[in-house]
């Protein structure tokens, strides 16, 4: 097992492990149903079609949940997830990886929790943000 990160060891600058998920109509539709959000452009590719858009699409939300498992599987079992959110800039289509991405942008500390502040995001294959936010980590 390996050692958990420290906050010692963590600088600006520093890039998080990136997280490259292949996608697929059966994640998109066990997402659908698993959070409610029965949209059918995130599973019916006909549907999505119809509504002129390139073929199905990931859900944002999906992709929070991505970024999520990135942050999580970087910071370890004694870190602390504290804070997540991004805007969706762009789409990302089912069938496709999705790249996360994350680098630490500020370390600080306050009431004695030592935290990291890092700029994360999603990429497309070409290179495109398609999510973009920030996330606050506690580490021991």
């Amino acid at each position: 097992m390996a050692e958990p990160l420290r906050y010692e060891e963590v600088s600006i600058g520093m890039e998080v492990p990136a997280l490259i998920k292949e996608t697929s109509s059966r994640m998109s539709a066990r997402w659908a149903a698993a959070s409610g959000d029965y949209d059918p452009i995130h599973y019916d590719r006909t549907y999505a079609l119809n509504q002129k858009l390139p073929d199905i699409i990931v859900n944002g939300r999906l992709k929070i949940a991505l970024l999520s498992q990135m942050m999580i599987n970087w910071i370890g079992p004694q870190g602390s997830l504290e804070k997540i959110g991004a805007i969706h800039r762009g789409m990302d289509i089912v069938n496709d990886a999705v790249a996360c991405k994350g680098e630490v942008v500020k370390k600080y500390v306050e009431n004695g929790r030592k935290l990291l502040e890092c700029r994360i995001w999603t990429e497309n294959r070409q290179g495109e943000k398609t999510a973009q936010g920030n996330a606050v980590v506690a580490l021991p």
